[in-house]
């Protein structure tokens, strides 16, 4: 007979109620691991640090600029940039770049004498070829328009050739010693420059380090014509009816020689040189480089870089262009690294018909219009230095709405007015294909400036193109020159510290150096308002109670905050930053709504450290070094403005950490709890439900870090959303029971936090 029990019976029933256990599914093996994950570089942006060598294509019209570390970027149109970098051994400074005239394909020379061949039909351009050098260093490379022939000359004086489609050395060498006079005993020097007759291809000059020109005849192999300058050679230039041709000297003087056996030049001139008061030429710098262009209607151009008076004082950065007697001297900002001279037709027998001239500066890209008057600059559309102003912040943001880029591109058109000094015609690199929707979502990059500038980019096409412009310095006067340097940003008082952007309401709040918050509203039309000001003081009296009586509350380690009442030796200083007063006109875009000027005891600037906007509750909160700040931005008015030692107390709720070691003999305090030290005594009792809930977020933050005032400022930010409920209501004191029960129910879930 079987036997029940109590416990079977009590078992079976809780098995016929509860349901079956479900079966559970079979455990997934993880397969991906952290070394499946690596950072990959999607694009660069900014100017090329160091640039060494230049290169332009003008059928394509794509221009490629070398730089110290060995990448290469190519340029066309706005949008087509690509960037490639040389790998191994050949990871070092790109010293020569030359294109194969409308073949999709690059030569780069590289420091370690290394002559690569780069094919650009793709995205991403890759190195198909390579030949290394090993007993010479490469000094000039020299290729034909539509030749497969690529000169080399060398440090050795030699000049080597190499077949472009198998990249392979030729039998053929133009030894120095064949080159150079019978009579002559001395080495001539390093290759120059190379360059063919522009009628004859078979003709090749030479130019050697000291001064030796030589027109080589590659059919008979043999020296035709040798020149002799006076000065060392800097660079050659052929007119395009192969009649002379022009050289560039260490001693600043330009050269004209004849295709004809003549000792001297047939013209020689110093376009910079001065005449000092004994009748002598002064001395000036080298011109590096020159050029010789012809137009349709005779004219000729004659281009040079360099060449100026060396006499203290004088710039250099100059780019000369002399057409007929004319001489028109353009000053650049940076050194000028190389140039090219831009034409429409890219045979040297032909007039080149030249356009424009792409200087190489060591920090900047400038292309000059030749067929303006003036010869003025174009207005680049791809902007090369991002710190245009040093970048002092940045803000990414990414899956933005679909409509917020295109309304970012529309503001930027109708904003952006054409600067009168610039050229009206195209920018001229206008080479490659660019599609728009390369990327599925928005990404936006913002950057903020010290001259108080954003600039909003579209960094979802492969490629940084801006956006919009906003300047804040307009909402403010301008600041006065002997401003108090009691701040360390006084210096650049509309530096921009914080942005944030809520993309759904399009409301843009920004953070300054001076302790200025600009609240902004994205509008299409353009509208004409006052900017409505704030100022807000966060100040505390009673700091005497704090700071001398509570030796473990030590959460002050940074910035000391200060009595408010002053001295005699106190001085207060001035928020140096005012707000320009009336209607003001604001373009379509981002239009100034509200500023909040806040600052600290003793009228002191205080700095943001942290910055939200809820445009669900309308609120905007920001944190500082002295205290928290909640606006509405619907009302625009000051819902709460709370110093950080009234968040905290007078006394301090929660046990801390002593400044000193000590033995702790009463066993009750070793164990003392938050809840017991509120249950002790009855004045705490009265504290605002407001305070309890900032104590609580505070604490939870304090026990992992070492909380000082900003941070404390910085934590309080992201509970604004759950302060604004309260603010927003009333801030009325409640009564003792009230307060006493609220303030029971949240230290007993403050002690669940602990372990």
């Amino acid at each position: 007979m079987k036997k029940f029990t109590f416990k079977g019976v009590l078992d079976g029933f809780r098995q016929s109620v509860q349901p079956q256990a479900t079966r559970q599914e079979q455990e997934i093996q993880e397969q991906l691991k952290a070394d499946h994950f690596t950072l990959k570089k999607t694009f660069r942006h900014g100017f090329p640090y160091s640039p060494t060598s230049f290169a332009f294509d003008p059928v394509q019209k794509l221009l490629a600029i070398g730089d110290k570390s060995g990448y290469i970027r190519i340029l066309g149109r706005p949008g087509v940039d690509a960037h490639a970098k040389h790998e191994g051994e050949s990871e070092c400074a790109v010293l020569f770049a030359q294109f194969l005239v409308n073949e999709g394909a690059l030569v780069t020379v590289t420091a370690d004498d290394t002559i690569h061949l780069w094919s650009i039909r793709q995205k991403t351009p890759r190195i198909v070829q390579s030949l290394k050098f090993q007993r010479e260093r490469v000094t000039c490379i020299h290729l034909p328009v539509g030749s497969k022939w690529l000169y080399v000359g060398t440090e050795k004086g030699n000049i080597h050739v190499v077949h472009i489609d198998t990249f392979a050395l030729s039998g053929y060498i133009i030894n120095w010693n064949k080159a150079i006079e019978v009579v002559r005993t001395s080495h001539p020097g390093a290759v120059i420059a190379l360059c063919d007759n522009p009628l004859d291809a078979n003709k090749l000059l030479i130019a050697f380090e000291c001064g030796l020109l030589v027109l080589w005849d590659l059919k008979a192999k043999c020296a035709e014509l040798r020149w002799q300058a006076a000065e060392a050679v800097k660079s050659l230039a052929w007119h395009y009816e192969g009649k002379y041709f022009v050289s560039s000297h260490t001693d600043g003087s330009i050269c004209s020689w004849p295709t004809k056996p003549q000792a001297k030049p047939q013209s020689q001139v110093c376009p910079h040189a001065k005449i000092n008061k004994d009748g002598n030429a002064e001395k000036c710098k080298p011109i590096y480089k020159v050029d010789l262009k012809s137009s349709a209607t005779g004219e000729t151009f004659t281009i040079f870089s360099g060449g100026m008076p060396s006499e203290k004082g004088s710039k250099s950065n100059c780019i000369t262009v002399m057409v007929g007697k004319a001489t028109t001297v353009l000053e650049m900002e940076h050194a000028v690294c190389d140039f090219i001279t831009l034409c429409e037709n890219p045979w040297p027998c032909e007039t080149q018909e030249p356009y424009a001239i792409a200087v190489l500066l060591q920090y900047d890209l400038v292309l000059i219009d030749l067929l303006t008057p003036g010869f003025p600059c174009f207005e680049s559309p791809y902007p090369m230095d991002l710190h245009e102003s040093p970048v002092t912040c940045c803000t990414y943001l990414t899956d933005c709405p679909s409509d917020l880029v295109p309304a970012f591109y529309s503001v930027g058109r109708t904003t952006t007015s054409k600067k009168s000094c610039f050229s009206e015609r195209e920018w001229p690199i206008s080479g490659g294909e660019w599609s728009p929707a390369s990327c599925s979502y928005s990404e936006i990059v913002i950057t903020g400036h010290q001259d108080g500038s954003l600039k909003f980019w579209d960094s979802g096409a492969g490629t940084l193109q801006i956006l919009y412009k906003l300047k804040t310095a307009k909402m403010f006067e301008k600041p006065r020159s002997h401003v108090a340097h009691s701040h360390p940003e006084s210096d650049n008082p509309l530096a921009v510290h914080l942005i944030f952007l809520c993309s759904e309401s399009r409301r843009l709040c920004v953070a300054g150096a001076m302790g200025q918050v600009m609240l902004f509203k994205f509008r299409k039309v353009e509208s004409t308002s006052e900017v409505l000001v704030l100022e807000i003081p966060i100040l505390y009296e009673n700091f005497d109670d704090i700071y001398g009586t509570s030796p473990e509350c030590d959460f002050l380690t940074g910035h000391q905050v200060q009595k408010a009442e002053s001295s005699d030796s106190d001085k207060t200083t001035e928020c140096s930053l005012k707000v320009r007063f009336g209607a003001q006109r604001k373009p379509p875009g981002f239009q100034s709504q509200l500023v909040c000027l806040t600052t600290g005891p003793n009228r002191r600037n205080v700095q943001v450290t942290s910055l939200c906007i809820s445009s669900s509750y309308g609120l905007m909160a920001y944190g500082t070094e002295y205290g928290l700040v909640i606006i509405d931005i619907i009302q625009k008015i000051c819902l709460l403005s709370v110093a950080c030692p009234d968040l905290y107390g007078a006394h301090d709720p929660y046990s801390r950490t002593p400044k000193s070691p000590k033995r702790i003999e009463n066993k009750e305090e070793q164990s003392r709890s938050p809840s017991s030290d509120q249950a002790s005594d009855a004045e705490e009792l009265q504290y605002n439900c407001l305070y309890v809930i900032v104590w609580k977020f505070f604490d939870q933050r304090q026990r992992s870090c070492n909380c000082n005032t900003a941070a404390a400022a910085a934590a309080t930010t992201t509970a604004a959303a759950g302060i604004a409920a309260a603010a927003a209501t009333a801030t009325v004191a409640v009564t003792a029971a009230t307060a006493a029960a609220v303030t029971a129910a949240t230290a007993a879930t403050i002690d669940g936090w602990w372990p």
